[in-house]
């Protein structure tokens, strides 16, 4: 692709992976993500929850003045916790979809323009009372959003049966799931990640184009899948490039190619489109995210 690719998106990245240090909302995360501030390489960021309410007036401070667009992710709070918002003990349910309230307040208060979360675990006996405690859950968060404001709701796409093991899932239950919600909230949407469709074992077309109409944000990254004793195996987000990692240039590239062909990627209302790495073991952080960059300009030539 020889156009520039700030026409069809907005490039993003996300703080507390590339940072994993301000992960549980604490740590160095003013000073980390004045560095993304800085970059002009990115118009977004992605933030999660930040404890401190003075840092939180700091990072908006920097949000405003450097005209970063940012969005939420709110899955630190719950996987730094061990909650499941599709929890069967209600008890339990209800102390997630707090925490994830919580979370709603604190993107509005930095002014987000999205909220993301992911699924919880599940056992497959009684997976259909895990969706039904998930779409019960999911309306709650959406009707609260949707009370103090208009920013939408995602729901990221993560795998079922290697590491987190969340419910959505396959891209037949993410349809399914993502046409009951919009239902009801037509602003609800899925965010789709480059790292785990290999986990998922689909293509990117078997990933994405059953879900095609409902993806409102995405994310790029890596992952190692073919054996468990593999340094990063999992959903690490390891660097591009990571050895036994299944993204690479190429990858990013068909990703790319597809998000383009269905129309998430366009002119007239460029979606946000983030880089999810996180350094492995000693690994410097700021060049992990150097070799992100350089993967994607590479990858974008390939489009």
């Amino acid at each position: 692709m020889q156009e520039n690719i700030r026409n069809y998106m907005k490039l993003g990245l996300l703080h507390f992976m590339a940072y994993p240090k301000v992960g549980k909302g604490e740590g160095p995360i003013a000073e980390t993500f004045r560095k993304i501030a800085l970059d002009d390489y990115f118009e977004a960021a992605e933030i999660t929850w930040i404890k401190d309410a003075d840092v939180r007036q700091k990072v908006k401070k920097m949000i405003e003045t450097s005209r970063l667009t940012v969005a939420y992710c709110a899955h630190p709070r719950l996987l730094t916790t061990g909650q499941n918002i599709n929890d069967l003990n209600e008890e339990n349910r209800q102390t997630a979809l707090a925490n994830l309230k919580e979370g709603i307040d604190e993107a509005y208060e930095i002014g987000a323009v999205g909220f993301a979360f992911l699924s919880g675990k599940y056992a497959e006996e009684t997976k259909e009372e895990s969706y039904q405690a998930l779409v019960k859950s999911t309306r709650e968060l959406c009707a609260y959003a949707k009370a103090k404001g208009d920013m939408p709701v995602l729901l990221e796409i993560f795998d079922y049966d290697i590491d987190k093991k969340s419910l959505i899932g396959p891209a037949a239950i993410a349809k399914r799931f993502a046409e009951e919600i919009t239902k009801d909230f037509s602003d609800f949407g899925l965010l789709a990640d480059l790292s785990h469709i290999p986990i998922i074992h689909e293509t990117n077309e078997e990933s994405l184009l059953p879900i095609k109409d409902y993806i409102k944000h995405a994310h790029m990254g890596n992952c190692v899948i073919k054996y468990p004793s593999q340094p990063g195996f999992g959903d690490s987000h390891p660097r591009f490039g990571f050895p036994g990692g299944e993204n690479d240039v190429d990858e990013l590239a068909a990703f790319l190619k597809v998000l383009l062909d269905i129309g998430f990627l366009n002119k007239e209302n460029r979606p946000i489109v983030s880089f999810e790495i996180k350094p492995f073991g000693d690994e410097d952080p700021d060049l992990v995210i150097a070799n992100a960059k350089r993967t994607l300009n590479l990858a974008w030539e390939k489009v």
